[in-house]
């Protein structure tokens, strides 16, 4: 496997720096598609850094978007929450971070991104935010979410998406509402997207997480995260042709 690079990325926004972070195989030549990454609470992480490489080694760049500031950095589940529930109530101050990031995907310097070639994917609150970027209108081919929440707060933002959608669901998830589910279907049928909704039977939240482990409610699933893995692959494949 290619060696992966991971570089910091330091930006600033309303007068707060910024450090996302991101991986790509800095011996390849030429612009390659450029995907933006929404971690999970937990923010910029070391298990983040390992998706993020394990991603851009099949081709891709990749940018873990830091959307809670240069200085958050949680440590558990309670500073965890304390950093997301803001921007969790505050929709439109999360979908401008992500712009944000998603804007320094495409001109940062370190590797050459095909802009044509855009994509976003994210896990648990990370997948609300895949959602949500697609939900601004921003050019991304695809919007992937793992185990994530599906709500938002104006339906009717769905009309502005342009790619496809994929939610990678754990059919066993304590952690997003059950009518969730049926709200997100009628909210991109109502938009006319192009739409997937795959739930693993016995997964629960955190399916794709090595260190999740409280059996019942967040719990790692090797079967089920190969799988929504594959799909997601399948998906950029398909979007990314030609």
């Amino acid at each position: 496997m290619s060696q992966i690079t991971v570089r910091s990325v330091v930006y600033q926004m309303d007068g707060q720096s910024y450090e996302s972070r991101l991986a790509f195989d800095a011996d390849h030549r030429g612009p390659r598609p450029g995907l933006l990454m929404a971690p999970n609470w937990m923010g910029i992480s070391a298990g983040a850094e390992e998706i993020a490489k394990s991603v851009a080694a099949k081709g891709y760049v990749v940018l873990i978007a830091d959307v809670y500031g240069q200085s958050v950095r949680p440590q558990n589940g309670d500073e965890a929450g304390a950093a997301m529930m803001p921007l969790k109530n505050d929709r439109a101050l999360l979908r401008k971070r992500l712009q944000v990031a998603f804007e320094q995907l495409q001109s940062q310097g370190e590797a050459a991104v095909e802009t044509s070639k855009l994509a976003t994917f994210g896990f648990c609150f990370g997948g609300c935010c895949a959602l949500d970027l697609a939900r601004t209108g921003a050019p991304v081919k695809a919007a992937v979410s793992f185990h994530g929440s599906l709500d938002s707060p104006n339906p009717a933002d769905a009309h502005n998406i342009k790619g496809s959608v994929l939610v990678l669901h754990g059919a066993s998830d304590p952690l997003v509402p059950k009518e969730q589910l049926p709200a997100f279907e009628e909210e991109m049928n109502a938009a006319g997207v192009d739409w997937q909704l795959l739930s693993y039977g016995g997964a629960v939240h955190s399916f794709t997480d090595p260190h999740a482990n409280v059996p019942g409610k967040m719990m790692y699933d090797a079967k089920a995260a190969a799988r929504a893995f594959t799909s997601m692959h399948n998906l950029l494949d398909e979007v990314f042709k030609g």
